[in-house]
């Protein structure tokens, strides 16, 4: 799911066509009247992360050294979070010291052994299939379509943030640029039936490969004159015609994006242009994670009034609502489990905090839920130097004190031991939290409506009732 480009007019590429136009005209069918400014991150693991050595239990670590052989931490290493969790410790690999800091800070919260299910199951219904299973189950094509769109049983390309842009993206006054904005190209959870994602980088706005008019080097001059002039065309086809506008419309969100985006820079290094640059140092610049979130930070900035961001009023984008994408690849992790941990995990963990912080700086800590993403859990047993695909797994979920019940281990922590009630072989966990209620707190938060969030979660009635409590989890506040 890299960045995508087309090509076209020969010899120049398309980098922010069909991908980064809005469809215009969604239908507002949301019953909610949207006078604050909220985000959703969405940081997708892909690959299947091995998060039983993300959350760690400490009470019960012998339970887990058994189980996991040389795949486990040892304890001495294990990185304790504050509280305990139906009365027991638990702790975060040891690079995770930034999601250690932001959950015993309020700040962070766990879903612990949460996956795709079509409905509840225990482990004998598993085993005589008299619960039907979710699509493919264990394939990382059909999981990780399934984490993105909610629906367990057919193969489709619409998501359920794209889904949720389609019901409220006129509560946005711009129209120009999409609500939903991804670091990582196209991809299935932002694309909704009227919805299209806005691809961007973490240096900003990507617009068309060679169109420059402020260039004075003679080739880049007749490439953009070229797509002037293929723009300034009155076409007859209904394709052709379509495919200009959708162009042309590209463009000028390309130039509303980087224009609003060049006037704030307070995440940069000073220069003769920034001479403040009092925030600089907040994300890493070696950590392609943290600068996809810096590029989110500063585009939140810039897309309301509410942030501290020291632009005028004509200056900000005029966004309610947006959904942003990364997706952070390369967990599925067969082999080199351990030493790989070490370095993605620390990534991350760096990332999260350093984002954290980026809110917290704009004002926006509260208004903003992070959550993170991968398509399955992996055995809790080794192969030998890694583990395999798997189903049951851990996610986090992070925002300021006021968004989030932070410093909390929600859903049910299994027990690691081999053939527990909740092991379906091989150290494989069957879920017991559903994918549906995490996706469904958060639309609910957003200002989806009841009968919405039942329309783009088909199953979640199998789990929970919308119209009795808006929070099928309790993570949000």
């Amino acid at each position: 799911m890299g960045q995508i480009s087309c090509a076209g007019m020969g010899y120049m590429t398309l980098a922010n066509s069909l991908l980064n136009f809005k469809a215009m005209n969604a239908a507002a069918i949301s019953n909610s009247s949207m006078n604050d400014y909220k985000a959703i991150v969405c940081i997708l693991q892909a690959g299947g992360n091995d998060s039983y050595n993300t959350l760690i239990p400490r009470t019960s670590h012998a339970q887990y050294v058994n189980t996991r052989s040389n795949l486990a931490i040892p304890l001495s290493e294990v990185l304790t979070l504050n509280g305990s969790h139906n009365g027991k410790s638990y702790g975060v690999h040891p690079s995770l010291g930034g999601v250690r800091d932001l959950y015993n800070s309020g700040k962070l919260s766990f879903i612990s052994n949460i996956g795709t299910l079509m409905a509840p199951m225990n482990k004998s219904q598993y085993q005589n299939k008299s619960i039907v299973r979710p699509l493919g189950l264990f394939s990382h094509s059909d999981q990780i379509q399934q984490w993105q769109t909610a629906i367990m049983d057919q193969r489709t390309a619409t998501g359920w943030g794209g889904k949720i842009a389609d019901v409220i993206n006129d509560q946005n006054n711009n129209q120009n640029i999409s609500m939903n904005i991804t670091l990582s190209g196209t991809n299935i959870l932002q694309s909704g039936n009227d919805t299209v994602e806005y691809a961007i980088n973490s240096e900003g706005s990507l617009g068309i490969n060679a169109y420059d008019p402020q260039s004075n080097w003679i080739f880049r001059q007749l490439q953009t004159n070229a797509v002037d002039n293929f723009i300034g065309q009155n076409y007859q086809d209904i394709f052709k015609k379509t495919y200009v506008n959708t162009l042309g419309k590209s463009m000028d969100a390309h130039e509303e994006f980087s224009e609003a985006i060049g006037k704030y820079r307070e995440f940069e290094p000073a220069d003769d242009n920034n001479p403040a640059g009092q925030y600089a140092d907040t994300f890493s610049m070696g950590n392609r994670v943290s600068q996809n979130l810096k590029m989110i930070a500063r585009s939140i900035a810039v897309s309301t009034e509410e942030a501290n961001n020291g632009l005028n009023s004509g200056d900000v984008l005029d966004f309610k609502r947006q959904i942003f994408f990364v997706n952070f690849g390369g967990w599925d992790h067969h082999d080199e489990l351990l030493d790989s941990q070490v370095g993605m995990l620390g990534l991350l963990g760096d990332a999260m905090k350093e984002f954290n912080q980026g809110l917290q700086h704009i004002g926006m800590e509260d208004k903003v839920l992070t959550m993170t993403t991968s398509e399955f859990g992996r055995t809790l047993t080794s192969n030998g130097d890694g583990s395999d695909h798997a189903w049951g797994g851990n996610v986090m979920v992070m925002g300021g004190n006021g968004l989030i019940n932070g410093q909390k281990i929600y859903g049910t922590y299994p027990s690691l031991a081999l053939n527990s009630a909740n092991d379906i072989g091989n150290g494989v966990l069957l879920p017991t939290t559903s994918t549906d209620c995490y996706f469904a707190e958060v639309a609910k938060w957003f200002g989806v409506d009841n009968s919405n969030i039942n329309m783009i979660f088909p199953r979640l009635s199998q789990f929970h009732t919308i119209n009795s409590s808006p929070r099928p989890i309790g993570f949000l506040k």
